[in-house]
């Protein structure tokens, strides 16, 4: 393809996914490429949370767990999710965050490996997996967590390990881990796998029954477009359900839990991964913000956000080669998940600079800019324009102004 902007203007003409864009609610002239951390508004939420608060809410009151089925919420909006991950309505679940979720699958699996203690994943992990299990560890005293680069794992798994836990697209460099491989070889082993799909549901195919996964996790804010700390999901392949026993056994995971007898009894099915109260206002926003994905061929979604991607890395090799950015994600789009990366000494600053053109993207220390390319609604020529006024920032030395370098609480 030719790198020019009108180039870049005929393949969103002929994109098949256009028209999603129209769905969300993004602010005049702002390129936004950071729906890999927050997804962009999606215009119905507001209307639906306005329903659910004035109405449900406000006149329903608690009459709605019943008549606006606040109740089914979390069985509800796991079924939606269930359909962009490879999985059946039954086995994904809306609750909590993705560290709660993290923590009840993973010490669910360690019960049903009895006699292993060791769980496996990789040095640079997303950091509240690698917390999560450092604390179950912790708490079980007798558990090891064991980190390995993602080259030595399928060698280090052995009968000592109980679990594998990895994210399946990484948080910092997008790189793409063989989902199917690696759970492949850690059943040859008799480990179970948990995969953190917090990066890749929503952006990319996830085929987790065909995979044959066992447990994952998600987040509802990133690529899903749930909104600031949407609750989580959990997958539990149906056939682990029987011996699944979450740690967390709250009053909602109860067989009958408005029956309120003293003793636990797990509920049927996934409904034992609950906890707590549903957040029904989090839970109805993420249900409609799942609706931009209706009808939507994922293969299709896919081939966008492999396109983005090799554009925006094409643009800026070609028109940043001096200014010292080192591509810091796979080159290969099919190796990757839907962001890049680029390395550059001095990344805070510059993206600082950039957000002031009106480009977001995020920082990772110690020198990553991140940018995330949501198909559903970044185009291509907003690649084109992104990239143009990266090389303004670079070429006119606009990060060298000292308030790009003042470090924010969230970067």
């Amino acid at each position: 393809m030719s790198l020019t902007r009108a180039a870049c203007e005929a393949l969103d003409r002929d994109d098949p996914l256009a028209a999603r864009r129209d769905l969300f609610d993004l602010p005049e002239g702002l390129i936004y490429l950071d729906g890999n951390s927050l997804g962009a508004l999606p215009r119905n939420v507001g209307v639906r949370l306005s329903a659910a608060v004035t109405g449900e809410w406000g006149r329903g009151l608690i009459r709605s767990w019943n008549t606006a089925d606040w109740i089914g919420l979390p069985a509800r909006v796991g079924g939606r999710i269930a359909r962009l991950v490879g999985a059946e309505a039954d086995e994904v679940i809306c609750a909590d965050s993705t560290s709660v979720n993290i923590f009840k699958l993973a010490a669910a699996a360690l019960a049903m490996r009895p006699g292993r203690k060791v769980i496996l994943s990789e040095p640079g992990n997303f950091p509240t997996d690698l917390y999560v299990l450092q604390g179950l560890a912790e708490f079980a005293g007798d558990v090891e967590l064991r980190t390995l680069p993602a080259d030595q794992i399928p060698a280090a798994l052995d009968d000592q390990v109980a679990l594998l836990l990895l994210t399946q697209v990484h948080y910092k460099t997008g790189r793409l881990h063989d989902m199917a491989g690696l759970t492949r070889r850690a059943h040859e082993v008799g480990a179970l796998t948990l995969w953190d799909l917090s990066h890749s549901a929503g952006a990319l195919p996830v085929d987790l029954n065909g995979c044959e996964a066992d447990l994952a996790v998600g987040c509802g804010y990133k690529y899903l477009n749930g909104g600031p700390g949407a609750p989580a999901f959990a997958f539990v392949a149906r056939r682990h359900h029987e011996a699944f026993r979450s740690p967390l056994s709250g009053w909602m995971g109860h067989a009958r839990p408005f029956e309120f007898v003293d003793a636990y009894e797990p509920g049927q099915g996934l409904a034992r991964a609950l906890c707590g109260t549903p957040p029904v206002l989090g839970m109805t926003a993420l249900e409609a913000a799942l609706e931009a994905f209706d009808g939507i061929d994922m293969a299709a979604l896919r081939a966008k956000s492999m396109r983005l991607g090799d554009l925006f890395l094409d643009l800026v090799e070609a028109r940043c080669a001096a200014h010292g950015f080192a591509i810091a994600c796979p080159r290969d789009a099919t190796a990757r998940g839907s962001q890049v990366a680029l390395a550059h000494a001095e990344g805070y600053a510059i993206m600082q600079a950039l957000i002031a053109r009106e480009v977001i993207g995020d920082f990772r220390a110690p020198d990553i800019l991140r940018f995330g390319f949501t198909p559903l609604y970044v185009r291509h020529v907003d690649v084109w324009d992104a990239v143009d006024r990266l090389v303004l920032v670079m070429d006119q030395g606009e990060w060298r102004d000292p308030k790009f370098h003042q470090k924010a609480a969230v970067t």
